[in-house]
């Protein structure tokens, strides 16, 4: 098969397009042909700083595709479905093997491209607003990085919920698009100071949940933003800048920092339950799913140069 690999770590340049050796599928897994790759923060993460686990080294979470070989002992798929995979590693390629656990079924008709941009994307949003955020109707949420993947899912679930949704973007031409998918307030961070803006919108009350996937300096930036009893969601590192924060400021107003990490339990039945639904959630059209521009495979140097480039409104695809 082909592949997209890298024999060290470093900027996108060091992404390679070469043969590598066909998968081996596990009597508990299936082996599916790749058929879009949706390419996620933790990707460019781990490319530029991450454990290389082979040598060339197949990095990335999410890919969708047709099961064309099933193990021994799975008896819930078949052949020919198409299903969206998640594992730590190996989705950069034409073929992927994956635990049969880690396959959510892609409905009939639905757009393979726009399934493969959904679990970790939008299971992760899910988390951090409702399993870990605990978010209420009627509540206020402020969204960091509002045009990401984990963002514009984000938004729509808050949305869908009955909240008030504050985000934030590098620019006003990206604030304004997210005004489609629910929006109702955007913040230019590099306009105007986060903090002082939610409490302008809020008239100094703060917001009651901050979903932030970006952390460093940002995540001073959401902790200033919350309210009375407000919480944040912290997910991930996107800003690659050192977390240093003071925790103290939580104790005087009850305040809660909650680290989010969809892989702990991505296997059990309640996060795999609830990435399902989702899946059917965007195939019905409930949620929609928001790609910025697709590549091929062979140019996952240039795939993930743009997704740096903090230019995309959405999901960054591959296709083989």
């Amino acid at each position: 098969m082909k592949a997209a690999v890298y024999y060290e770590n470093g900027p996108p340049s060091v992404l390679k397009y070469e043969d590598a050796p066909d998968p081996v599928c596990h009597p508990k897994g299936v082996v599916i042909r790749v058929e879009a790759i949706s390419i996620e923060g933790g990707d460019t993460l781990n490319r530029f700083g991450g454990a290389l686990v082979n040598h060339p080294h197949i990095v990335g979470y999410q890919a969708a595709g047709e099961i064309i070989e099933i193990g021994s002992e799975v008896t819930h798929l078949r052949l020919g479905q198409k299903v969206a995979t998640v594992d730590g590693f190996g989705s950069h390629a034409e073929l992927r093997a994956v635990p049969a656990r880690n396959c959510w079924v892609i409905p009939d008709g639905y757009d393979v491209k726009q399934a493969s941009a959904i679990p970790v994307t939008f299971g992760t949003a899910h988390d951090c607003l409702f399993e870990f955020g605990r978010l209420k109707a009627g509540e206020t949420v402020l969204v960091q990085a509002g045009a990401s993947g984990v963002g514009l899912a984000a938004i729509q679930l808050a949305k869908r919920a009955g909240a008030r949704v504050l985000a934030t973007a590098s620019s006003d031409a990206r604030l304004e698009k997210l005004k489609a998918w629910g929006l109702d307030h955007g913040i230019n961070y590099k306009a105007e100071d986060v903090a002082q803006a939610v409490m302008r919108l809020t008239d100094n009350k703060g917001v009651n949940l901050v979903v932030d996937s970006v952390g460093g300096a940002t995540l001073k930036g959401s902790l200033a933003s919350l309210g009375y009893r407000g919480r944040v969601s912290m997910v991930g590192n996107a800003g690659r800048e050192p977390m240093v924060v003071d925790v103290g400021s939580l104790m005087g107003g009850n305040r809660s920092l909650s680290g989010v990490f969809l892989g702990a339990e991505i296997m059990t039945d309640r996060a795999h339950d609830m990435i399902q639904t989702l899946v059917e959630d965007c195939a019905r059209g409930e949620l929609q799913v928001v790609i910025d521009k697709v590549f091929p495979l062979s140019d996952a140097a240039g795939a993930h140069a743009y997704i740096e480039s903090r230019q995309a409104v959405g999901r960054v695809v591959m296709v083989p």
